[in-house]
């Protein structure tokens, strides 16, 4: 499986050298390099873009010169296929409704457990959006496309109409064309975004609200044969 490539970009070398450790520590995601500034952020993800290009980049907010939020806004114009993921101190409204405006597809603090870490870059990765649970109520103000103030994704409502049928993580997969961590991710970002607690939470939500697959499909079925 190919793995998650990320850069990180944070003036303390110190930081760096911890947030790399964390990640590294997983057998998922690999840091293709480092920055410590938004000049050396740019450089790195051009030359990078030649050979290894990240999918993900996690920057801090507060460095010298440029900050995060002017970095993402700089990826969004210049590397649209890499999206911008920040890990920052600052767990003001202003600074989080400041990134989403500017791009950034997830908002994580550093105070954080390392695995809310790692669960937002799988986030981001398979699509989606994440925010600490410290930050949910700052999102009620305004709008995250596809986050949590937001309706369920597709891929998210296709997982719980599989959850609805009984489906394992393994099977949804396979329906869905996706891997299996990938499910295993929409499953996060489904009982974060319904604010929902362990597995049999999250089934019996899907068996009551969501519409038998098998009825949608036999109602296709039917629509194809007339």
């Amino acid at each position: 499986m190919d793995k998650i490539r990320l850069i990180l970009i944070d003036d303390h070398p110190f930081v760096r050298d911890g947030v790399r450790m964390r990640l590294e520590a997983t057998d998922d995601i690999r840091v293709v390099g480092e920055a410590g500034s938004v000049d050396e952020a740019m450089q790195l993800a051009a030359d990078l873009g030649k050979i290894d290009a990240p999918h993900i980049v996690l920057t801090d907010i507060s460095m010298r010169g440029a900050s995060g939020i002017e970095l993402t806004g700089l990826f969004q114009l210049h590397f649209p296929d890499i999206d911008v993921l920040v890990l920052s101190m600052h767990n003001s409204v202003e600074y989080v409704k400041r990134a989403v405006e500017s791009g950034a597809k997830g908002y994580v603090l550093k105070d954080a457990p390392a695995q809310e870490l790692v669960n937002a870059i799988r986030a981001v990765y398979a699509g989606e959006t994440f925010f600490s649970p410290e930050l949910q109520h700052y999102l009620e103000g305004f709008s995250v496309p596809g986050g949590a103030a937001s309706p369920l994704t597709p891929k998210e409502s296709a997982t719980l109409a599989w959850l609805a049928c009984g489906y394992s993580n393994k099977q949804i997969a396979r329906e869905l064309g996706m891997s299996v961590r990938t499910v295993e991710t929409h499953r996060l970002n489904l009982r974060r975004k319904l604010r929902i607690t362990g597995h049999a939470g999250l089934v019996k939500y899907a068996i009551d609200h969501m519409l038998p697959l098998k009825k949608l499909q036999a109602g296709q079925t039917s629509k194809e044969d007339t």
